[in-house]
């Protein structure tokens, strides 16, 4: 149906007051510029009167959200019965059993089980996440790894949402969690002999920095296998695919070192596949006597190599596929008798299956003109099926098997969607924009059938462009909320992200980093000159990273915008990024640069959002965090509201919303998520005078 337009119903109660924040100014002197923070006191979690300042803030949006309330519930009622409440993933084997989840009516939640031998089995619950999660506002598991011979569960738990997991065994066979409790760890990896875990902890900043060694049910101390002492490098442990080896890799955003262990051997000698150079990133994958090397060393866009086991270092790799310009390789599985590369070209993933026995190459072919492809669960090694996902903006993420003999795909599950969704009644397609350079700038559009670009329909834009991420173009059964009510929903698939390759990354970061939001609004002017909305219908979105985006264009071209919706917004760039006691902050100097050198904080000037605040008017604006947010800090987006509020010459609204019981994803139940959906499509909706 089109925008309903009915005027909004009269507020029951007098029109709220927003908040007005305390100043109490901190200066510092940086490059010989005197910085001005009015509102750094917001950083001090444990003064009552920053709490007390965010509820206030979250009592004024509620206030002027209001009117919204049945509207909200209708919504949320809606988008609920779109969902199938109670519902089973497709299985997957691993050794002896089959793993899956499923969800039941009414629990917030999924139940984590395993049938032995057969589906038609008795159904064991390794881990029923509604139990742990009760007593806790926020639940997330982390870690799930299984031993090899089926017995031992190691896992880890957040209760707070900040991202500070808590590492546990369970032994499958008694049911029992076992003594171990082991405090702030991140990856995990079992040995061959299904008795010894290796682990990685975090130190203060959140990186995770040492590896150790754990005997289950020993009492001894735990092993220091390694410790990084480069604060840029983070260090993750995790298994072959053949189950061979184990691996632990140390990681900063440009560099990579790789170790491995076999995985027999526990206690062994750890060796170096090849060691760290500046700017060399490889990941490693084994087959029988060799490993597979992923390897950008003859180019920013990844080449594939192969190395003996017995001596792996540079000099002996071989080249397998060489490094492209055009097609950049993201990743790679490994199997008994063939290996599938994950590529992307031209902005698309690509899923691409080659024979170890005879070199045959075939892709696996997709119907749409813009989607998401990845690999799902593979756990076996010796199986001739692939397992993928598949989803596009108007197609339900789906889970395919592949055989990749017979080069056929079976349809295993496509996620249902009630109600009588029919995806025939909308229409997707690849636009592009071109950038005042000339770059093209990708663009994913969905929409109902029969729409008029005639600039009168309301547009959801979002974007993200950093870390080399490519945008997901993926499905979402709440967005028909926005679709059904006459809405465009649109990617802009901008320069720092990975859509185009590496290049297309290092073109949006560091002392480039304003291509990221010049192509946002080369897009949002090119949708607009398209006739598919206008300025006074255009919504536009971004969380994190994307939030700096919002903050950003904000400053830029506030007039371009009706409404801006902010999520977790990394605003406050150049503080942040001049304090290295933060969690990421260090890591993060190779993708945003280190303002301690002047070249880069004099860049930086040019786009931070919280800097570049100033007297004029700005959009509607709904700006959202979490005070146990560890990546992006709940003062960021606090303080950028509270100098934005005396600063602004308009009367648009300003709205702060805190979950104070989450962290950087937000509502961590399903059922509290979608409340959460339900009060942003409110706000945007209703802002554009839209109220059924």
């Amino acid at each position: 149906m089109e925008a309903n337009t009915v005027a909004p119903p009269e507020p029951e109660t007098a029109t709220p007051r927003p908040p007005v924040a305390r100043r109490f100014p901190k200066v510092d002197i940086v490059h010989g510029d005197r910085r001005v923070d009015d509102y750094f006191w917001l950083r001090d979690k444990d003064d009552p009167e920053v709490p007390a300042y965010l509820e206030a803030e979250n009592t004024y949006a509620d206030a002027v959200l209001k009117p919204t309330a049945r509207f909200q519930a209708a919504l949320y009622q809606e988008m609920l019965a779109r969902i199938q409440e109670t519902d089973l993933s497709v299985p997957y084997r691993d050794g002896g059993y089959f793993y899956y989840s499923r969800t039941e009516e009414g629990k917030q939640y999924p139940i984590l089980c395993r049938k032995k031998g057969s589906l038609a089995g008795p159904e064991e619950v390794t881990l029923d996440l509604n139990v742990l999660a009760e007593g806790h506002p926020f639940f997330s598991l982390g870690a799930y790894a299984v031993s090899d011979d089926g017995t031992l569960l190691a896992y880890s738990t957040d209760v707070t949402g900040f991202r500070e997991y808590t590492l546990h065994v369970k032994d499958l066979r008694t049911g029992e969690v076992l003594p171990e409790r082991i405090e702030m760890t991140g990856s995990v990896a079992w040995a061959g002999d299904g008795r010894t875990l290796f682990y990685t902890v975090e130190d203060a900043a959140k990186r995770p920095h040492r590896l150790y060694r754990h005997a289950v049910a020993v009492s001894d101390p735990d092993v220091l296998v390694y410790e990084e002492g480069d604060e840029l490098f983070r260090v993750f442990a995790g298994r072959s695919h053949s189950r061979a080896f184990v691996f632990l890799v140390a990681a900063s955003h440009t560099t990579t070192e790789v170790r491995y262990l076999p995985s027999g051997q526990p206690e062994g000698v750890w060796k170096t596949v090849a060691p760290r150079e500046h700017e060399h990133e490889y990941d490693v994958e084994h087959h029988s006597d060799r490993f597979f090397i992923r390897t950008n060393d003859q180019g920013r866009n990844f080449r594939l190599a192969w190395a003996p086991v017995e001596d792996p270092r540079r000099e002996n790799w071989k080249e397998v596929v060489p490094h492209r310009s055009d097609v950049m390789l993201e990743g790679l599985e490994v199997f008994r008798d063939h290996y599938v590369l994950q590529e992307r070209v031209q902005g698309l993933p690509r899923l691409r299956i080659t024979s170890l026995r005879n070199g045959a190459t075939h892709d696996i072919a997709f119907p749409e003109p813009a989607y998401s492809a990845c690999p799902d669960h593979n756990p076996e090694f010796d199986t001739q099926v692939f397992r993928y996902t598949y989803q596009s903006l108007v197609t339900p993420s789906s889970v395919f098997d592949y055989d990749m003999e017979t080069r056929k795909s079976a349809l295993l599950k496509e996620q249902p969607v009630l109600g009588g969704y029919d995806r025939g009644q909308y229409h997707s397609e690849r636009l592009f924009a071109s950038a005042p350079e000339g770059v093209q700038v990708p663009i994913s559009v969905v929409y109902r059938k029969g729409l008029k670009r005639d600039g009168s329909h309301p547009m959801h834009l979002t974007g993200y462009g950093a870390y080399g991420f490519p945008y997901p173009v993926g499905f979402s059964s709440n967005r028909l909320s926005l679709l059904d009510r006459g809405f465009v929903f649109a990617i802009a698939h901008v320069r720092g992200g990975g859509e185009l390759g590496k290049t297309w990354h290092d073109d949006g970061r560091m002392l480039k980093k304003r291509n990221t939001f010049t192509d946002f609004i080369t897009v949002a002017e090119h949708l607009m000159g398209e006739g598919y909305t206008s300025r006074e219908r255009l919504v536009v979105e971004g969380g994190s990273a994307g939030g700096l985006l919002m903050g950003a264009v904000a400053n830029m071209r506030p007039e371009l915008f009706k409404v801006i919706v902010s999520k977790v917004p990394f605003v406050d760039v150049i503080n942040t990024m001049l304090d290295a006691s933060l969690p990421l902050t260090v890591g993060e100097w190779e993708e945003w640069g280190n303002p301690h050198l002047k070249e880069h904080y004099e860049y930086m000037k040019t786009y931070c959002p919280y800097t570049n605040l100033e007297a004029k008017a700005y959009p509607v604006m709904l700006v959202k965090t979490s005070f146990h947010d560890s990546q992006v800090m709940y003062w960021e987006p606090a303080k950028y509201v509270a100098k934005l509020r005396a600063l602004k010459t308009d009367d648009n609204l300003l709205v702060l919303k805190t979950n104070m019981e989450a962290g950087h994803g937000g509502a961590s139940g399903r059922y509290d998520y979608l409340r959460e959906v339900a009060f942003d499509y409110a706000f945007v909706l209703t802002r554009l005078g839209i109220w059924q």
